[in-house]
């Protein structure tokens, strides 16, 4: 999908971002091309050019807003002000937010169709994946700072987080957390047990 965006780049961010701004409005379900076009200022015909389909606009978008995610969560991860835990909370608040801004429900959406569609899985496959990676290269850079993991290697905890925060975002999406589960408040004190291993290692 990013081959897209070297066609006619001013065009394809054009459109990537009014397909946030309909996105947030009016949820995956009720999101059209038409609208997205509209909000862009430009005919119909450009998404088709850019990006074929609403499922290739989808894909370029979560692409998109992956990039800029995985930037802004590798920026936060290496500020070195910041301990571990404080670096949980912000990755906490980040999930609050992007649930907020509609990237939650366009990357579970895309998960769903990527079960029968491989064009989809591969999409959406590599940029979990560059979520994962972000996760193990963070937990061997802090091993040391809080005691180490015991028999975990820094592998099987970013494969632990990620589906723990991925899990957390299916069954909100589902409406767990109206129903009693505190899915988030549990994330965010695991960061209270980071907290206590950071001091037990000072």
């Amino acid at each position: 999908m990013v081959r897209a965006l070297a066609k006619k780049p001013g065009t394809s961010v054009l459109l990537l971002e009014a397909a946030k701004v309909v996105l947030r409005r009016n949820g995956y379900a009720g999101l059209s091309t038409r609208d997205v076009a509209a909000a862009a200022g430009v005919p119909l015909s450009q998404i088709h050019y850019h990006f074929g389909s609403k499922q290739g606009m989808m894909l370029a978008l979560f692409e998109y807003l992956n990039a800029q995610l995985i930037d802004r969560q590798t920026a936060m991860f290496a500020d070195t002000t910041l301990s571990l835990s404080e670096r949980w909370d912000r990755a906490c608040d980040y999930l609050d937010e992007d649930i907020a801004s509609g990237y939650v429900p366009v990357l579970q959406e895309l998960m769903a169709a990527s079960w029968s569609d491989a064009g989809v899985a591969k999409v959406i496959r590599e940029g979990i994946l560059s979520w994962y990676r972000l996760l193990r290269d963070v937990v061997r850079d802090s091993a040391d700072k809080i005691g180490g993991l015991g028999s975990f290697t820094p592998e099987d905890i970013a494969a632990l987080v990620s589906s723990a925060f991925m899990g957390a975002e299916s069954l909100y999406l589902l409406g767990f957390e109206k129903r009693g589960a505190p899915l988030r408040q549990s994330l965010r004190r695991v960061g209270d047990l980071i907290r206590i291993a950071e001091t037990s290692a000072r």
